[in-house]
């Protein structure tokens, strides 16, 4: 690790995509982000919510360089050729440390194209030797060269010769088994300076990867807006009600005479009463279902502006009153104000993945620091606007269990059904629910974008689709040029929100990729969506919260064959 700058990122990169673990192209080197455990630590981030339920003691913002120190960084991979005498080998036998020139030709030299990962986030260099002496070993010694036939740019035109004689092309090196019987995981963790050697034995396939493939990393993060604890204020509110009221009264009976301030309901009173008249032993790690339940609960109960200002949520229902808006929505919202906090919790590597196993409890991410848990992790907070929609839920429960919709889920359940379990798309729950909610959260945010002004990147959904919800977020969470503007939360206006909703409606009727789109069964990533390609329904990756997975616009206006059976069929009707 030199003391030199490597080169320049993002504060937010850090977090998002170039995070720990990651490999960081500079100008004619690569080199891998390290561990929290030698970063220095940037300013501090408070967002307890998401500290209980992660389970650190703080956020911190990446370090900014000259005031807080840089982030380190560690040459990968360590490998390298050189683009004149064609010599592979291990970078400091090719050529100084501290310089890019060949020590025999005096040729640049360029860091390995190639990489090997296995699903637990291990790392390392290509096994060239290996792979050229298929997987014997007693070779180590000898020179190696990488060298192009100049036929073609494909991979069997990429020939690695070795100075016995012995010559194998990379051809077939990408094949998911390539590397079995050639070389087996040895756990490299070579961000981890001080651990770089992972303890446990690995018994993951190496896969090969171009280092810089978007599958050698993928950010795992977790979000929470922050908004006022319910929890809180309701303790607050009723602790000296309570000290008043008998005991022979029952919590349904004190909450029944109390008014609920802005923003609480008597269901939360209820709750608070009892906490306190039965103090939970143990408080235990809220789950991120429990963080997205109570975001839900406070968009759709609001919250108006404080006298101070000064607050970070602010949310207000839209008079919906012959606005034109059909009746299958339930509320709409205008959010003039939030924060969102966006932490990095751990990355994968060759598929992407999220959290712990649901029946071995095993986590599936590479860690971020060598300790068993972290005491901070890095994060970003970013301030923004946005709009909430929320769906009637008899309407929509009723769709959910039509024949229609149904159908619709079984084709992409037998499809999930043969892919591996370490598929990101076997871990998600289908259900009809899902499906129109999250169509719905794509085909309005890209008509927001068209409408409000901002990039369709600057945008993100959120989506509340567990039983007893049936909303969507759409909001700026970026820290941008984009800024934030008022132009998304304008949207709420109930005859503007009419007309764009109309609108999104009515482009999913059609996409350019039509019949083969709408006609055509499980398609995409793992057969995970229905009719949803690039030019109608996908988003960028940084406005998706779900891989752009679970898709169908047909769930919203129907299909060919059953045209009448999309969820706003006839919505609009007089």
């Amino acid at each position: 690790m030199d003391s030199k700058v490597a080169g320049k990122a993002r504060r937010a990169s850090l977090v998002s995509t170039f995070g720990v673990g990651s490999l960081f192209p500079t100008e004619n080197d690569s080199v891998m982000i390290c561990g929290l455990d030698d970063w220095s630590k940037g300013p501090v981030l408070h967002e307890q919510r998401l500290q209980d339920s992660l389970g650190v003691w703080e956020f911190r913002l990446p370090p900014t360089g000259w005031s807080r120190g840089d982030v380190p960084v560690v040459r990968f991979p360590e490998w390298a050729f050189c683009s004149q005498c064609r010599r592979l080998d291990v970078a400091w036998d090719l050529a100084s440390r501290r310089t890019r020139i060949c020590k025999h030709c005096n040729g640049a030299i360029s860091p390995s194209r190639f990489v090997a990962c296995c699903t637990k986030g291990h790392i390392e260099d290509f096994p060239y030797r290996a792979w050229v002496h298929g997987g014997h070993v007693g070779f180590e010694g000898h020179s190696l060269k990488l060298v192009t036939r100049g036929k073609s740019s494909a991979l069997s035109d990429l020939v690695v010769k070795c100075e016995c004689g012995k010559r194998r092309s990379m051809d077939g090196a990408f094949d998911h088994s390539a590397l079995r019987g050639i070389k087996s995981c040895s756990g490299r963790r070579p961000w981890l300076l001080a651990a770089p050697q992972d303890p446990k034995t690995c018994d993951q396939l190496l896969r090969t990867l171009q280092r810089g493939s978007s599958n050698v990393w993928f950010a795992s993060t977790r979000s929470a807006i922050s908004i006022p604890s319910v929890r809180r204020r309701a303790l607050a509110f009723v602790r000296p009600v309570l000290a008043d009221a008998r005991d022979d009264v029952s919590a349904e009976g004190v909450a029944s005479l109390l008014k609920p301030p802005s923003g609480l309901t008597e269901n939360d009173l209820i709750e608070a009463i009892n906490e306190l008249r039965t103090p939970a032993a143990k408080k235990t790690k809220p789950t991120e279902a429990e963080l997205r339940a109570e975001e839900y609960r406070a968009l759709v109960n609001g919250l108006r502006e404080g006298q101070d200002g000064s607050r970070e949520f602010v949310c207000t229902e839209v008079d919906l009153t012959d606005s034109g808006v059909p009746d299958v929505i339930q509320q709409v919202s205008r959010v003039s104000r939030l924060r969102e906090v966006r932490a990095l919790v751990g990355f994968s590597r060759v598929t992407p993945t999220t959290g712990e196993d649901p029946e071995t409890g095993e986590n599936r991410l590479a860690p971020l620091t060598a300790k068993d848990t972290p005491d901070w992790l890095p994060a970003l907070e970013v301030l923004g606007e946005g709009v909430f929609v929320r769906l009637d839920e008899a309407k929509l429960t009723a769709w959910s269990q039509s024949d229609f919709a149904l159908s619709r889920v079984r084709l992409l359940l037998e499809s999930q059904a043969s892919l591996p379990d370490t598929s990101l798309a076997k871990q998600m729950d289908v259900t009809a629910r899902r499906l129109v909610l999250h169509s719905l959260a794509h085909a309005v945010l890209d008509e927001c974008s068209l409408t409000s002004g901002y990039p369709t990147a600057s945008l993100r959904e959120r989506v509340y689709d567990a039983d007893g919800q049936a909303g969507i977020l759409i909001y700026t969470a970026t820290a941008d040029s984009a800024g934030s503007l008022g132009g998304l939360a304008g949207i709420s206006d109930r005859y503007r929100f009419s007309a764009v909703l109309h609108s999104a409606i009515e482009r999913a009727k059609w996409c350019t990729s039509d019949p083969v789109c709408i006609e055509c069964g499980p398609s995409g990533v793992d057969g995970m969506n229905l009719c949803a390609c690039h030019a109608c329904l996908l988003l960028p990756e940084t406005s998706c919260e779900r891989f752009n997975l679970v898709l169908d616009r047909a769930c919203l206006v129907g299909s060919p064959a059953e045209s009448g059976d999309g969820f706003f069929h006839g919505a609009w009707a007089h």
